[in-house]
This record gives C-alpha cells, structure tokens and sequence, in this order.
C-alpha cells in the first residue's frame, strides 16, 4: 500500500512527522516501523528532533523484515539547525545525521529556518546574542555541495517567504527543490503557493492541524466550527478534511501522531474528495500563522521584528 501517491518532485503526498517533545527513541523507533507498515514511505526529522537515530534503526528493521524491499523505497527528509546554518558547517551537520540515520544519503536535506544561531546553541532558551546574521549564499552553497557529493539527493528550504525564495533563486544553481512550510485551513499560504508554483517549488505542510497540544501550536483548526459542520456532513473527522484540503491544493503534508488509529486515519484521505462549496467555506476561514517564530525576534538580532522574519507576509 502507498502513502497516496508522489507529487512531481518526488516527494510523497504524506509524510510521518517526527517531531516530539523530549528523547523518546524506542516509541519513535515502534511508531515509525508501524507507520511504515501502515503504508507511509515518507519519514520526516530534522537534527533538532533528536529523532534520527530511531527513524534509522525503524528504517533498517523495515528492510530486515521485508516490509520494504530497499532503503530505496523509502524517503527521509531532515533538516539542518540554526546553529549549523554556517557555510563550513553545513556538510558536517550532514554526515552527522547520516551517521545518525546509519545511512547513506538521505532523499531531501533542508535549511529549517533561515536563522542563523552560534554554534553548539541546538537548545531553548535562546538569547539576543545567540544570533548571527543569516548567510543565505554561503549556506545554499554548502547546501548544493551535499547534493553533488550525493549526500542528498534533493535539498529544500523550510520556513522562507516569497521575498527570501526570490533572493535564493537570484543565485542559486541548484533551486530548492522544496519549502516546508504550516499550511492549514486557518494559515492556507495562497500568496507562498502561487509563487512556488511558478517556480517549480513543491510546497510541504507541516502542523496541517494546527500542531493543537503542542508548546506553540493553537486549537483554532480542530476546534473549527466550519470544519467541524463540514467533517460532520461528510461522516469524516476534523482531521480528514483539514487534510483532504491540503491534499486538494497539491501539496505535500506531514502528519504527526504515534496513535495507531490516527495514522490509519490521516492516510484515510483519498477516494474522496471537498465540494466546491466546502472548499468556498474555507477559503472564508479567518487566517493566522499559528508558528510565527517569536523565538528567532529580538530587538538585538538580526530579525528584529516579525515583519523581518516573514517580510511582511504574515
């Protein structure tokens, strides 16, 4: 069974988010190798999740136990940190996580935020000092080094507005192959998405819900009453129809959950589809950015305002 299929990049339409709160490597490790089971083939992590070791071992058992017939079959995507966003620190933050992963390459290596911290600054709090300014170019470099060594076999960006693309894509040789990005019903990203279509840049959903329950996250996707009259209306959960609308714009998703029936349930996601009506609903939904990255502002840093960090998107 397939993850519902690949966009034209390559990338599968869903993907298993491994971002948890605090080292849990063993329930990583059993979640990861069920989800693969259940018929996900994109598992998605980043140096700062601490996940890549269980992601690995799971990825290598899937292989001995024949769920899959190849690490080939699977697609792993990570991200290097702020604090490894340096241009000569890049290929080493790589071989790291592919240390870390016990594999070769990995299928799509991304910049997670263009920030750029001290080194060794991996973990909150963090200070005004703790920032140095972003070099884009020195990084992208770098990025595009680990592609032609074959480190990675695709490289992407997440976090970046339309205006810091436009800048990439001034210079780059290599374009980013993807953005990952929050795109729910609540922030649907229609400005980021008809520039990264025009580019070619496939665009990636990451807290698809909302990211309800975590530190940063926000209820006001789950607790929609438009979406909650639409899922109720179509005998689906709130969850299905934020993802089927995400699904519906073309983009990539990741989902995050370890609960055996929810994997089954965001997978749960084709043979369906949103009227046009509903579709109308919620493009009516008032917007936020729910993750706005207060954390990368300060009035000492090179982001000084939020309206720095987004270039007024949001």
């Amino acid at each position: 069974m397939s993850a519902t299929g690949r966009s034209p990049c390559g990338l599968p339409r869903v993907g298993l988010g491994t971002a948890v709160q605090g080292p849990r490597p063993d329930p990583v490790r059993r979640a990861v190798l069920r989800a693969i089971e259940l018929g996900y083939r994109h598992l998605d992590t980043a140096a700062h999740y601490a996940t890549e070791g269980p992601i690995g071992e799971a990825a290598a058992e899937a292989v001995r136990e024949g769920l899959v017939a190849s690490r080939g079959d699977l697609f792993v995507t990570s991200k290097v940190w702020c604090a490894d966003a340096h241009p000569d620190r890049v290929l080493p933050a790589l071989r790291r996580t592919l240390s870390n992963l016990q594999m070769e390459y990995v299928d799509l290596y991304m910049i997670h935020w263009p920030v750029t911290m001290k080194a060794g600054r991996f973990t909150a709090p963090f200070t005004p000092e703790d920032f140095e300014p972003f070099d884009m170019r020195g990084v992208w470099e770098a990025m595009e080094e680990c592609h032609r060594m074959g480190l990675a076999k695709s490289i992407g960006v997440c976090n970046f507005s339309c205006k810091k693309l436009e800048t990439l894509l001034s210079f780059a040789t290599i374009p980013p192959a993807v953005n990952q990005v929050e795109i729910n019903p609540v922030w649907q990203q229609r400005k980021l998405r008809e520039f990264c279509r025009e580019k070619g840049i496939q665009l990636c959903a990451y807290s698809p819900l909302g990211a309800k329950g975590t530190h940063w996250g926000s209820d006001s996707v789950m607790d929609s009453g438009v979406l909650h009259e639409i899922a109720k209306s179509k005998g689906k959960t709130v969850a299905q129809v934020c993802l089927r609308w995400v699904y519906e714009q073309g983009d990539c998703l990741i989902v995050k959950s370890f609960d055996e029936s929810r994997m089954k349930e965001n997978l749960d996601i084709v043979g369906w589809e949103l009227t046009e009506g509903e579709r109308q609903r919620i493009s009516k939904i008032p917007q936020r950015k729910i993750n706005q990255g207060r954390r990368y502002v300060s009035e000492h840093g090179p982001y000084k305002s939020l309206e720095e960090l987004w270039d007024g998107e949001i």
